[in-house]
């Protein structure tokens, strides 16, 4: 029985799967296709890097393994310009492998072989991320802090007046730091709120991305006054820092 097989959705989404692996990359295609979404394959890395930013899909799934060009120079090259979702898909068992995607700017990490299940959550998981929601009128539609502008419904971000251009991951963090500005959050909320999964203690994805958006936001890495890190606690976003 074929396990890519299930569930259906009309989302109608565009991924891109970049993978070489010709019978692997057929199965996850047809699954996708079943569930809603309309899948493009793209064997080699090269060909990727090139074709990713100016087609803008809704979300990437990116081997690391490739002809062409390995997969995180992809990641890297891609992220000058696409702010989308980038889900990192690999056999690869190196966690250092895991730290390099996370801090070139990939959103997610996940590891062969997959439950398609599995990996259908992680997609929708950043769909919604990465889907602007129309905000009740009750509801702040913008935050404002200083110099610093985030509009919550367009999704985008100004400080000192200029467009800061983050993926979707770091604009959901800024979002999840900046509403609850003043208070401490700790890692395993922040990692259950952006990845949908428990921290286990050991898993560095929110400090690679607590780092990524302190550097796009003027924030000192080695004494930042922006967004603190509390030891023991988790991170603080200092509201009048802006």
């Amino acid at each position: 029985m074929n396990p890519f097989s299930q569930e259906k959705n009309p989302s109608q989404q565009r991924i891109f799967l970049v993978e070489d692996d010709q019978r692997l990359a057929g199965l996850i295609s047809e699954y996708l296709t079943i569930n809603g979404y309309k899948t493009l394959v793209i064997p080699r890395g090269d060909v990727a890097a090139k074709k990713i930013p100016p087609e803008n899909p809704d979300l990437v799934i990116l081997d690391l393994m490739l002809p062409g060009q390995d997969g995180l120079s992809v990641c890297r090259e891609i992220r000058r310009d696409y702010t989308g979702p980038v889900l990192i898909l690999t056999a690869r068992e190196e966690d250092m492998d895991e730290v390099a995607a996370l801090e070139l700017g990939a959103d997610d990490y996940v590891k062969k072989p997959v439950v398609p299940r599995v990996l259908l959550a992680h997609i929708r998981a950043l769909l919604r991320r990465a889907t602007p929601s129309v905000p009740n009128t009750s509801e702040a539609i913008s935050l404002v802090f200083g110099s610093l502008r985030v509009d919550m419904a367009s999704r985008n971000v100004l400080l000192d007046g200029k467009p800061v251009i983050l993926s979707t991951v770091e604009f959901s963090l800024l979002a999840l730091l900046a509403s609850h500005g003043g208070r401490v959050l700790s890692r395993e909320k922040i990692l259950a709120k952006l990845r949908g999964i428990d921290y286990d203690g050991v898993d560095r994805s929110v400090d690679m991305y607590i780092s990524r958006l302190r550097k796009k936001l003027g924030d000192d890495g080695t004494r930042p006054f922006r967004i603190k890190t509390v030891w023991a606690e988790g991170y603080l976003f200092v509201k009048d820092a802006w």
